[in-house]
């Protein structure tokens, strides 16, 4: 499986509309292997998402996300696990342990539902953090449904 994280040095970058680099990395036998680094305009998502597909990601993390870019990234089916923070090295190799990333990477003061597996779950209400959740609904690589704040 491959995936991709935005970064900021070695951590995932807190706010992906102010991202330019993506570390992408091939997961096999719950290794992280074949690390490479690209550059990208967050101020052009259709392109990102595009690049993405072609490069066949299926999982990609980031920070915090705005609607637009996030829903032009999981339009394109690829799964997306947003406002997650720490070190990318950690992070892909919890996930490629099949350790949770909810809640230990969640950002600081989210409290939300965000990702469970393979699917993504909105909190209803209200966040903690003064953010909306939404409504419950549910997102793996073929729903609909959103997994971050609005």
């Amino acid at each position: 499986m491959k995936t991709a994280i935005t970064v900021w040095g070695e951590r995932v970058s807190p706010v992906f509309d102010s991202a330019q680099k993506l570390l992408i990395a091939e997961i096999i036998d719950k290794k992280v292997m074949n690390k490479q680094y690209e550059l990208f305009d967050p101020d052009l998502p259709h392109l990102l998402a595009e690049r993405l597909t072609k490069l066949n990601i299926e999982v990609f993390f980031c920070g915090a996300i705005s609607t637009i870019p996030a829903n032009t990234i999981e339009l394109s089916g690829i799964q997306l696990i947003s406002f997650i923070s720490g070190d990318v090295n950690e992070i892909l190799r919890v996930y490629a342990e099949g350790i949770p990333i909810i809640p230990t990477y969640l950002m600081p003061g989210c409290k939300c539902r965000h990702r469970v597996g393979q699917l993504s779950i909105r909190g209803k209400g209200k966040c903690k953090n003064g953010t909306r959740g939404g409504g419950g609904e549910t997102r793996g690589r073929q729903g609909n449904g959103q997994g971050h704040h609005k």
